[in-house]
């Protein structure tokens, strides 16, 4: 369930603290039993918003919040303050979730331990004496249904960390206390691809070959003065040289990079191979991520095992629908397709967690009918790689987490990059590490 809490420019916020450091409220838990957390709903909906202190100096402002989109339920909201305001989201924010017949079992308690809308531990009634914890991340599920030695209603007065202690280490703190001096590189690589991108223009099958020439990938015939650019591919391969040429002194040849790379076929789809290149897209990220591996690390990092990404570290992922959002088994990755889109935010935001510095090239994916090959009532189906992206996940210096998305010779939205592909559509991922420099 979702509520409309108050949003605010989170690029403004202050770094949160580590974790263990955030100030414990559940004393002022206690106070509130029973005049928020059992009394009726008519009565607590009905209550205006109270500001309580905590010992350590936080503000806590607790009201009731009846604006989701399940009008059986309604929420007793402890916002912490940040920068004068009480978003509901803020570091060390709980949230009741109780229902209007005020039955137990629907009860819910959500706690944001970053001040981060999407990232949030979640706790459920399991009988009468035990619980149910979940670990969320950007609609992804790193722990769901992990059983509690608790029964619910002692979780509404618990310490928080008491909670966290009785789980041990399945309980993943790392997802939720990046430090963002790890992203510096990162951060300087993103500021110096938008500072050269006005340089650059779309054109269809275009690329900058070894010799800084403006090329099509496909003859590597000469671009006219008047039309010169990059399409999707020649643009992922700017960027890759823009972090080469400064250890290598050269920009990176066009034919190696269309050779085919490890297993992403079969048989039947060698014909269609010479009539329309359907793994094109697939083979370009591969020989980019191996050349860049071994350039920046060493020849092992050039292996296809080392730069895909092949690990996801969640199990079930919010899926949204019209009728409205219901929680699914997230398959993970598909060899060669990769990953599903519905996985790709918590994908983005785990890597980030778990590798910083790294830029990742995205190949995407869709089943097409061979048409041109077979008889109509045959009509197999064949993966082709028809986009090339570049995703850069990291976290600013306020611990802000985002992703930048460069692709065809511009930066687009990660929002609209991840929404654009319905279903069907897979990326498959590779990895290549950052480097403080880059000039393409």
């Amino acid at each position: 369930m979702l509520f409309t809490f108050l949003l605010i420019p989170m690029s403004a916020r202050a770094q949160d603290l580590p974790t263990r450091q955030i100030e414990d409220d559940s004393m002022l838990r206690i106070s509130l039993l029973d005049s928020w957390f059992r009394e009726s709903p008519v009565t607590v909906l009905e209550k205006r918003p109270e500001i309580h202190t905590l010992r350590g100096g936080s503000r806590v402002q607790v009201r009731a919040d009846s604006s989701g989109q399940n009008q059986e339920e309604f929420a007793v909201v402890l916002a912490r303050e940040q920068n004068g305001t009480f978003p509901g989201w803020a570091q060390g924010s709980w949230v009741l979730t109780r229902r209007r017949d005020n039955d137990p079992d629907g009860m819910r308690i959500r706690i944001f331990l970053r001040s981060d809308f999407n990232t949030y531990i979640q706790f459920r009634p399991l009988g009468s004496d035990r619980s149910l914890m979940d670990v969320v991340v950007y609609d992804g599920y790193i722990l769901r249904a992990q059983p509690l030695p608790f029964p619910f209603q002692r979780l509404l007065v618990l310490p928080v960390e008491d909670i966290l202690g009785s789980v041990g280490n399945r309980f993943p703190r790392r997802y939720f206390d990046p430090d963002p001096g790890m992203y510096r590189d990162t951060r300087e690589f993103v500021r110096a691809v938008r500072e050269r991108l006005p340089e650059l223009r779309f054109a269809d099958d275009g690329a900058i070959d070894e010799n800084g020439q403006f090329v099509f990938i496909n003859t590597l015939a000469t671009q006219s003065l008047t039309n010169q650019g990059l399409n999707c591919s020649g643009f992922a391969k700017w960027i890759v040289d823009g972090m080469l040429r400064p250890i290598t002194g050269q920009r990176l040849p066009i034919t190696p990079l269309k050779a085919h790379f490890g297993d992403r076929g079969a048989s039947f789809t060698e014909p269609w191979e010479e009539l329309r290149d359907p793994f094109f897209g697939l083979d370009w990220i591969r020989n980019l991520a191996s050349i860049a591996g071994t350039a920046l690390r060493s020849p092992a990092f050039g292996s296809l095992e080392e730069f895909e990404v092949q690990t996801w570290n969640f199990t079930h992922v919010v899926e949204r629908r019209p009728g409205g959002s219901v929680v699914a088994v997230y398959p993970g990755f598909v060899d060669p397709a990769g990953f599903g889109f519905d996985g790709l935010h918590a994908l983005m935001y785990t890597l980030a967690v778990d590798e910083p510095n790294r830029i990742f090239l995205a190949a995407i994916s869709n089943e097409l009918p061979a048409r041109q090959l077979i008889p109509p009532q045959s009509q197999p189906r064949i993966r082709a790689f028809f986009h090339v992206a570049v995703l850069v996940p990291f976290f600013n210096e306020n611990g802000v987490f985002s992703v930048v998305v460069f692709e065809s010779a511009a930066e687009t939205s990660f929002t609209r990059f991840r929404t654009r592909y319905p279903a069907g559509h897979f990326v498959n991922l590779v990895r290549i590490p950052v480097e403080g420099r880059f000039d393409p």
